[in-house]
Protein backbone atom coordinates (compact mmCIF):
# COMPACT_ATOMS: atom_id res chain seq x y z
CA UNK A 1 0.00 0.00 0.00
CA UNK A 2 0.68 3.52 -0.53
CA UNK A 3 1.19 6.07 2.25
CA UNK A 4 -1.93 9.04 2.33
CA UNK A 5 -1.94 11.09 -0.70
CA UNK A 6 -4.72 12.69 -3.03
CA UNK A 7 -6.10 9.33 -4.36
CA UNK A 8 -6.74 8.32 -0.92
CA UNK A 9 -8.55 10.97 -0.21
CA UNK A 10 -10.45 10.76 -3.21
CA UNK A 11 -11.05 7.02 -2.98
CA UNK A 12 -12.98 7.95 0.81
CA UNK A 13 -15.25 10.16 -1.54
CA UNK A 14 -15.83 7.55 -3.99
CA UNK A 15 -16.62 4.95 -1.58
CA UNK A 16 -18.62 7.05 0.62
CA UNK A 17 -20.76 8.04 -2.11
CA UNK A 18 -21.35 4.45 -3.76
CA UNK A 19 -22.21 3.07 -0.16
CA UNK A 20 -23.75 5.14 2.26
CA UNK A 21 -23.91 9.53 2.32
CA UNK A 22 -25.35 11.69 0.35
CA UNK A 23 -23.22 14.69 -1.60
CA UNK A 24 -24.45 16.77 0.95
CA UNK A 25 -23.12 14.91 4.09
CA UNK A 26 -19.71 15.20 2.53
CA UNK A 27 -19.31 18.36 0.72
CA UNK A 28 -19.93 21.70 1.35
CA UNK A 29 -23.21 23.11 -1.23
CA UNK A 30 -21.86 26.38 -2.37
CA UNK A 31 -22.75 28.20 -5.15
CA UNK A 32 -20.58 27.16 -7.82
CA UNK A 33 -21.00 23.50 -6.28
CA UNK A 34 -20.00 20.83 -3.76
CA UNK A 35 -16.63 21.46 -2.03
CA UNK A 36 -14.31 19.03 0.46
CA UNK A 37 -13.67 22.76 2.04
CA UNK A 38 -14.84 26.23 1.35
CA UNK A 39 -11.90 27.96 -0.51
CA UNK A 40 -10.05 30.86 0.07
CA UNK A 41 -11.86 32.72 -2.21
CA UNK A 42 -15.10 31.97 -1.41
CA UNK A 43 -17.66 33.23 0.85
CA UNK A 44 -18.68 30.50 3.94
CA UNK A 45 -17.37 29.37 7.06
CA UNK A 46 -14.32 26.84 7.55
CA UNK A 47 -15.27 24.10 10.20
CA UNK A 48 -15.44 20.58 8.91
CA UNK A 49 -18.66 18.81 8.04
CA UNK A 50 -19.99 17.39 11.45
CA UNK A 51 -21.78 14.76 9.09
CA UNK A 52 -18.21 13.87 7.02
CA UNK A 53 -16.12 13.51 10.84
CA UNK A 54 -17.32 10.00 11.77
CA UNK A 55 -17.42 8.19 8.48
CA UNK A 56 -13.40 10.03 7.77
CA UNK A 57 -12.73 8.68 11.21
CA UNK A 58 -13.88 5.04 10.31
CA UNK A 59 -12.04 5.13 6.77
CA UNK A 60 -8.62 6.40 8.48
CA UNK A 61 -8.72 3.68 10.98
CA UNK A 62 -9.42 0.92 9.07
CA UNK A 63 -6.80 2.68 6.27
CA UNK A 64 -4.14 2.62 8.95
CA UNK A 65 -4.94 -0.98 10.24
CA UNK A 66 -3.97 -2.25 6.32
CA UNK A 67 -1.25 -0.33 6.79
CA UNK A 68 0.19 -1.33 9.84
CA UNK A 69 -0.75 -5.16 9.54
CA UNK A 70 2.11 -6.19 7.52
CA UNK A 71 4.60 -4.66 9.81
CA UNK A 72 2.61 -5.70 13.20
CA UNK A 73 2.61 -9.65 11.57
CA UNK A 74 6.50 -9.43 11.27
CA UNK A 75 7.06 -8.66 14.34
CA UNK A 76 4.41 -11.17 15.69
CA UNK A 77 1.52 -9.10 16.44
CA UNK A 78 -2.20 -8.22 15.11
CA UNK A 79 -2.86 -4.32 14.62
CA UNK A 80 -6.80 -4.50 16.20
CA UNK A 81 -8.69 -1.57 16.09
CA UNK A 82 -10.95 -0.28 18.59
CA UNK A 83 -8.57 -1.70 21.60
CA UNK A 84 -10.41 -1.90 25.34
CA UNK A 85 -8.59 -2.03 28.22
CA UNK A 86 -9.73 -0.43 31.70
CA UNK A 87 -6.63 -0.93 33.57
CA UNK A 88 -5.07 1.42 31.14
CA UNK A 89 -7.56 3.87 30.74
CA UNK A 90 -9.15 2.79 27.50
CA UNK A 91 -12.54 1.80 28.52
CA UNK A 92 -15.22 0.74 25.78
CA UNK A 93 -16.44 4.53 25.02
CA UNK A 94 -12.94 5.60 24.30
CA UNK A 95 -10.79 2.54 23.17
CA UNK A 96 -7.56 2.92 21.53
CA UNK A 97 -7.70 3.57 17.88
CA UNK A 98 -5.44 0.93 16.76
CA UNK A 99 -3.00 -0.84 18.51
CA UNK A 100 -0.27 -4.06 18.42
CA UNK A 101 -1.12 -6.91 20.60
CA UNK A 102 -0.22 -10.71 21.25
CA UNK A 103 -3.96 -11.68 21.02
CA UNK A 104 -6.40 -10.96 17.83
CA UNK A 105 -9.77 -9.42 19.93
CA UNK A 106 -10.78 -5.71 21.14
CA UNK A 107 -10.83 -6.56 24.59
CA UNK A 108 -7.43 -7.24 26.05
CA UNK A 109 -4.86 -6.91 28.69
CA UNK A 110 -2.96 -4.87 29.50
CA UNK A 111 0.42 -7.13 29.42
CA UNK A 112 -1.13 -7.65 25.66
CA UNK A 113 -0.80 -4.40 24.29
CA UNK A 114 2.55 -3.72 22.69
CA UNK A 115 1.85 -0.41 21.30
CA UNK A 116 -0.87 2.04 21.08
CA UNK A 117 -1.71 4.87 18.64
CA UNK A 118 -4.37 7.51 18.56
CA UNK A 119 -5.31 8.28 15.07
CA UNK A 120 -5.78 12.33 14.24
CA UNK A 121 -6.45 12.02 10.47
CA UNK A 122 -9.31 13.71 8.00
CA UNK A 123 -9.36 15.02 4.67
CA UNK A 124 -6.29 17.13 3.78
CA UNK A 125 -6.56 19.23 0.71
CA UNK A 126 -9.78 20.40 -1.11
CA UNK A 127 -12.14 18.38 -3.97
CA UNK A 128 -14.66 19.90 -6.11
CA UNK A 129 -17.46 16.84 -6.66
CA UNK A 130 -19.11 17.18 -9.47
CA UNK A 131 -22.64 14.50 -10.69
CA UNK A 132 -22.57 11.97 -10.66
CA UNK A 133 -19.14 10.70 -10.14
CA UNK A 134 -16.55 13.17 -11.04
CA UNK A 135 -13.78 14.12 -7.73
CA UNK A 136 -11.13 16.46 -8.89
CA UNK A 137 -8.50 17.46 -6.54
CA UNK A 138 -8.65 21.51 -7.02
CA UNK A 139 -5.51 22.85 -4.03
CA UNK A 140 -4.19 21.46 -0.60
CA UNK A 141 -4.44 22.57 2.56
CA UNK A 142 -3.15 25.89 2.04
CA UNK A 143 -6.37 26.87 -0.28
CA UNK A 144 -8.92 26.22 1.94
CA UNK A 145 -10.69 27.67 5.18
CA UNK A 146 -11.05 24.53 7.13
CA UNK A 147 -8.03 23.14 9.62
CA UNK A 148 -7.26 19.39 8.91
CA UNK A 149 -5.70 16.89 11.29
CA UNK A 150 -2.66 17.34 13.48
CA UNK A 151 -3.23 21.35 12.43
CA UNK A 152 -5.93 21.79 14.52
CA UNK A 153 -5.09 22.58 18.41
CA UNK A 154 -8.44 20.86 19.62
CA UNK A 155 -7.40 17.86 17.55
CA UNK A 156 -3.61 17.86 19.17
CA UNK A 157 -5.08 18.62 22.87
CA UNK A 158 -7.33 15.65 22.64
CA UNK A 159 -4.59 13.23 21.81
CA UNK A 160 -2.54 14.77 24.54
CA UNK A 161 -5.14 14.43 27.23
CA UNK A 162 -5.97 10.95 26.17
CA UNK A 163 -2.41 10.11 26.20
CA UNK A 164 -1.46 11.71 29.44
CA UNK A 165 -4.81 9.46 31.11
CA UNK A 166 -3.33 6.39 29.31
CA UNK A 167 0.20 7.12 31.33
CA UNK A 168 -1.32 7.68 34.66
CA UNK A 169 -3.41 5.34 34.74
CA UNK A 170 -1.19 2.82 36.76
CA UNK A 171 1.57 0.70 36.31
CA UNK A 172 0.51 -1.22 33.81
CA UNK A 173 0.85 1.72 31.00
CA UNK A 174 4.59 2.28 31.96
CA UNK A 175 6.02 -0.04 29.18
CA UNK A 176 3.60 1.20 26.42
CA UNK A 177 4.36 3.42 23.63
CA UNK A 178 2.14 5.77 22.58
CA UNK A 179 2.22 7.14 18.93
CA UNK A 180 -0.14 10.31 17.20
CA UNK A 181 -0.83 9.25 13.96
CA UNK A 182 -1.89 12.52 11.71
CA UNK A 183 -1.42 13.24 7.86
CA UNK A 184 -1.04 16.81 8.27
CA UNK A 185 1.75 18.80 9.41
CA UNK A 186 1.39 20.67 12.50
CA UNK A 187 1.65 24.62 13.21
CA UNK A 188 4.49 26.35 14.52
CA UNK A 189 3.46 27.18 17.93
CA UNK A 190 3.22 23.30 18.55
CA UNK A 191 7.13 22.38 17.76
CA UNK A 192 8.54 22.89 21.20
CA UNK A 193 5.42 21.16 23.06
CA UNK A 194 6.09 17.53 20.80
CA UNK A 195 9.60 17.59 20.96
CA UNK A 196 8.57 18.14 25.18
CA UNK A 197 6.21 15.44 25.11
CA UNK A 198 8.72 13.00 23.55
CA UNK A 199 11.46 13.84 25.69
CA UNK A 200 9.44 13.81 28.55
CA UNK A 201 8.40 9.92 27.80
CA UNK A 202 4.35 11.35 27.36
CA UNK A 203 3.90 10.14 23.84
CA UNK A 204 6.80 8.92 21.97
CA UNK A 205 6.01 10.39 18.78
CA UNK A 206 3.96 12.29 16.43
CA UNK A 207 4.08 10.88 12.46
CA UNK A 208 2.07 12.35 10.12
CA UNK A 209 1.54 9.51 7.32
CA UNK A 210 1.33 12.09 4.47
CA UNK A 211 4.47 12.91 2.85
CA UNK A 212 3.16 15.36 -0.07
CA UNK A 213 0.35 17.29 2.05
CA UNK A 214 1.79 20.71 0.08
CA UNK A 215 4.60 21.33 -1.96
CA UNK A 216 4.93 24.61 0.04
CA UNK A 217 7.11 25.31 2.85
CA UNK A 218 5.44 23.36 6.21
CA UNK A 219 6.97 21.86 9.38
CA UNK A 220 8.27 18.35 8.09
CA UNK A 221 10.45 16.82 11.31
CA UNK A 222 10.88 19.07 14.96
CA UNK A 223 14.43 19.24 15.91
CA UNK A 224 14.12 16.60 18.02
CA UNK A 225 11.62 14.43 16.10
CA UNK A 226 8.96 14.57 18.76
CA UNK A 227 6.91 15.33 15.01
CA UNK A 228 8.19 13.15 11.95
CA UNK A 229 6.69 13.17 8.16
CA UNK A 230 7.25 9.45 7.03
CA UNK A 231 8.70 9.56 3.74
CA UNK A 232 7.77 5.67 2.55
CA UNK A 233 6.77 2.61 4.09
CA UNK A 234 10.15 1.37 4.89
CA UNK A 235 10.43 4.07 6.88
CA UNK A 236 7.31 3.57 8.36
CA UNK A 237 8.51 -0.26 9.32
CA UNK A 238 12.08 1.08 10.60
CA UNK A 239 10.20 3.53 13.02
CA UNK A 240 7.73 1.17 14.28
CA UNK A 241 10.69 -2.02 14.87
CA UNK A 242 12.58 0.38 16.91
CA UNK A 243 10.18 1.49 19.03
CA UNK A 244 9.37 -2.54 20.08
CA UNK A 245 12.75 -3.62 19.95
CA UNK A 246 13.91 -1.49 22.68
CA UNK A 247 12.53 -2.02 26.53
CA UNK A 248 10.82 1.22 27.66
CA UNK A 249 10.11 2.88 30.94
CA UNK A 250 7.84 6.03 31.66
CA UNK A 251 8.51 7.22 34.92
CA UNK A 252 7.39 10.68 36.02
CA UNK A 253 7.84 12.31 39.42
CA UNK A 254 8.48 15.53 41.23
CA UNK A 255 10.79 15.50 44.71
CA UNK A 256 13.47 17.59 46.16
CA UNK A 257 17.23 17.26 45.17
CA UNK A 258 17.98 15.67 48.21
CA UNK A 259 15.29 12.61 47.88
CA UNK A 260 16.68 12.36 43.83
CA UNK A 261 20.39 12.14 45.04
CA UNK A 262 19.78 9.62 47.81
CA UNK A 263 17.91 7.70 44.36
CA UNK A 264 20.66 7.92 42.68
CA UNK A 265 23.11 7.04 45.13
CA UNK A 266 21.69 3.62 45.95
CA UNK A 267 20.66 2.59 42.75
CA UNK A 268 24.08 3.22 41.76
CA UNK A 269 25.26 0.44 44.28
CA UNK A 270 23.70 -2.01 41.76
CA UNK A 271 26.57 -3.80 39.89
CA UNK A 272 25.18 -3.48 36.12
CA UNK A 273 23.24 -0.34 34.15
CA UNK A 274 20.33 -2.34 33.52
CA UNK A 275 20.33 -3.35 37.20
CA UNK A 276 20.69 0.30 37.96
CA UNK A 277 18.15 1.32 35.59
CA UNK A 278 15.92 -1.60 37.89
CA UNK A 279 16.76 -0.08 40.92
CA UNK A 280 15.93 3.87 39.83
CA UNK A 281 12.43 3.12 38.56
CA UNK A 282 11.24 0.61 41.57
CA UNK A 283 13.08 3.64 44.01
CA UNK A 284 11.25 6.44 42.40
CA UNK A 285 7.61 5.09 42.44
CA UNK A 286 8.37 4.60 46.34
CA UNK A 287 9.48 8.22 47.47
Amino acid sequence: MNLWNNETEIQFFTEALRNFASPEQLFYNLHSGYYAYVPKNVDGEGQTLQSRNSLIGQFTEKWTKDIFSPIARNLGFYAVNSVVCEEIGLPKRSGADLAFCTKNSTNQRPENIKLIFEIKMSIVSNYKYTHPDNISFIGDYKSHKGTPALLRSDSMLKAIGKSINIRVSGIESTKIPIIILGNSPITDSYIHKVDFLKTAGVIQGFWSLNPTPTITEHVRNTPLNGFQTVENINLLSKLTNELLNQEMNYFSSMISKPKLGEIIRIANEESTAEAKAEKFLELIKEF
